[in-house]
């Protein structure tokens, strides 16, 4: 009889897992595999938790597998390495974001795009290479090849530090790809959530002159006293859309709901782009093609980054004092906090506190 992916990985988890469409969390037993020779198994002290969870919970993207273990911001303390590693030792700061595996062999893997490989391993609703089902980080450790492992200077608070792996990455990415990170560039941030304002943070850090652009006028304290943007600009004042036609060397978009997209292109410059960095509800974009045509300007996406520019995005964070604004929470907060995330309320990112909560949620039997 083959053994089952229980027998075959039998280092016993907790968690907090989804069972069905209904996105309920609640503790979960479960398991993952022995530490292999290549493996780096942690501690997880903190997961951070952002829409793509949520959709994932709830079976939005047609692809959930459950139950479902929420979790791709997950960092803590490595507590056990393979004998083959070489980069991590008992003790060190460690951290997984959105992958734990890829074909290794592609054009992308062999160029440090690990994250564009058609195979890319997500840590949860993946059935990893080793025909396993994965789990994210909303659980008591997390183990994974390190290669796909992050370490984290001693410097940098861990709570704090666990958006960077998908916020942080996903903003940073596309500033260095499109060279918009730059005193000589004027970049137009669409959105001031999780992403939005950690793009914010690393422009401004790079030297670029950052116009933050919304809908409304709610955030425009934030953005410019608290993150620092040298202006704002709002897309239902015409005269203000008017007057900076024409005037940016690139827009990333990070809002996650359907909105018009041509007054945005209007903003660019000749021969300049407009990033796409979250998922707009699986709906059409809605645009003409006149705009594009005349201006040779371009929409293009973007999803977070290879293993090599995720570990020089964390340096350059540590290096920069950049840290993403977080909302700590206990885990028995989670689907709480799943339910304010779904209404855009949260500062900018909530951050469960698995180290000091999660062992209080463990069920009575295993």
């Amino acid at each position: 009889m083959a053994s089952s992916p229980e027998t075959e990985h039998p280092v016993k988890a907790l968690g907090w897992a989804a069972r069905d469409s209904s996105g309920h969390l609640s503790p979960f037993n479960f398991s993952r595999r022995k530490t292999g020779d290549e493996d780096v198994r942690f501690k997880v002290l903190y997961c951070g938790i952002c829409d793509s969870d949520l959709h994932n919970l709830k079976n939005n993207w047609r692809r959930t597998l459950y139950p479902m273990v929420p979790g791709h911001e997950i960092v803590g303390e490595a507590i056990e390495v393979g004998s083959k590693v070489q980069k991590v030792k008992i003790g060190d700061k460690v951290g997984v974001g959105c992958m734990v595996g890829a074909c290794h062999s592609c054009d992308n893997c062999l160029n440090d795009l690990e994250n564009y490989c058609p195979k890319i391993v997500h840590p949860f609703n993946k059935i990893d290479l080793d025909g396993t089902r994965t789990y994210g980080g909303c659980s008591d450790h997390m183990v994974a090849n390190e290669r796909y492992i992050i370490r984290f200077p001693d410097n940098m608070p861990l709570d704090s530090a666990a958006p960077l792996l998908c916020a942080g990455i996903t903003a940073y990415s596309p500033l260095k790809y499109y060279g918009l990170g730059s005193p000589d560039k004027h970049i137009g941030i669409v959105g001031l959530g999780g992403i939005g304002h950690m793009a914010v943070k690393f422009a401004k850090a790079m030297g670029a002159k950052v116009t933050v652009i919304s809908y409304s006028s709610a955030q425009k304290n934030e953005a410019l006293e608290h993150l620092g943007a040298d202006s704002f600009l709002i897309t239902n004042d015409q005269k203000q859309m008017e007057a900076a036609k024409g005037t940016l060397d690139g827009l990333l978009d990070t809002i996650p709901v359907v909105h018009p997209i041509m007054p945005l292109l209007d903003l660019l410059k000749p021969h300049k782009q407009l990033v796409l960095l979250t998922v707009q509800e699986y709906k059409p974009l809605e645009f003409t093609a006149f705009p594009l045509m005349l201006g040779r300007k371009g929409i293009v996406g973007g999803a977070i980054g290879g293993m090599k520019e995720t570990q020089e995005m964390v340096d350059f964070a540590a290096k920069h004092n950049i840290k993403p604004d977080v909302e700590i929470i206990s885990t028995n907060y989670a689907n709480t906090a799943m339910e304010r995330i779904a209404k855009s309320d949260v500062k900018y990112r909530f951050v469960i506190d698995i180290g000091n909560t999660l062992e209080a949620t463990k069920p009575l039997t295993y």
